[in-house]
């Protein structure tokens, strides 16, 4: 049986910047649902047809997609991947996007592969940021914006082999890595990640470093 497509709204008030983006989905046998151009309309767009994945620009007028993201992620009937759109880097608003539930982000001039790759990744589950460039926005803007939901986390729930892998995935190794460090299979990491994100109630393994480093369990700067 084939897989039904996956289902996108594309959020953002430049409407070269929409239709490119619908261009490049659409080419790739991914439906481009709905178009918004502010973040009231991306909530609209969203509960009405329970996209798989938002893409969501952080600047627009009315509503930002900050706020857009976080009405859209709490208590939110489907379960909708949404990435950040933004034109740096490094932007205050991808890190406190991310805090909120967002599953990575990419910079506007991202390449038609790259989009196409980052659309299906996220909605298999996994993360779009590296965890070394989490861990670089979150070293930058974590002691300045710490998100209060997310400062108080409770951390004793994990075991302390999960602590130890929380600790060093916020380090930014990669699955592989974890393995090696720990003397495991990747296929036991991958369950011990998988144990922490529903320990903790979070959606992919970027929201776990946000958490790790909100919660002291690792320090910006520090290891």
């Amino acid at each position: 049986m084939t897989a039904p497509p996956l289902r996108v709204v594309v959020a953002d008030d430049q409407a070269l910047v929409r239709t490119g983006f619908r261009m490049i989905l659409t080419a790739d046998a991914i439906d481009v649902v709905a178009e918004a151009t502010n973040g009231s309309e991306a909530i609209d767009a969203v509960r009405r047809t329970l996209p798989d994945v938002v893409l969501m620009d952080v600047r627009m007028p009315e509503m930002d997609g900050l706020e857009a993201t976080r009405r859209i992620l709490t208590g939110a009937a489907t379960d909708p991947r949404v990435i950040i759109l933004t034109t740096f880097d490094l932007d205050h608003y991808v890190y406190a996007a991310l805090s909120a539930g967002a599953s990575g982000f990419l910079l506007k001039d991202v390449t038609p592969e790259h989009l196409v790759a980052a659309v299906r990744m996220v909605r298999s589950g996994d993360a779009l940021l590296a965890p070394t460039i989490t861990r670089r926005l979150v070293e930058r803007f974590a002691s300045r914006s710490a998100d209060p939901a997310a400062t108080h986390r409770d951390l004793s729930t994990l075991t302390p082999r999960e602590l130890e892998v929380l600790r060093l995935l916020a380090q930014g190794l990669s699955n592989a890595e974890l393995a090696a460090h720990l003397h495991l299979s990747e296929a036991t990491v991958k369950t011990h990640v998988a144990r922490i994100l529903g320990k903790l109630g979070l959606r992919d393994r970027v929201q776990a470093v946000v958490v790790a480093y909100e919660t002291g369990l690792v320090s910006p700067g520090g290891q």
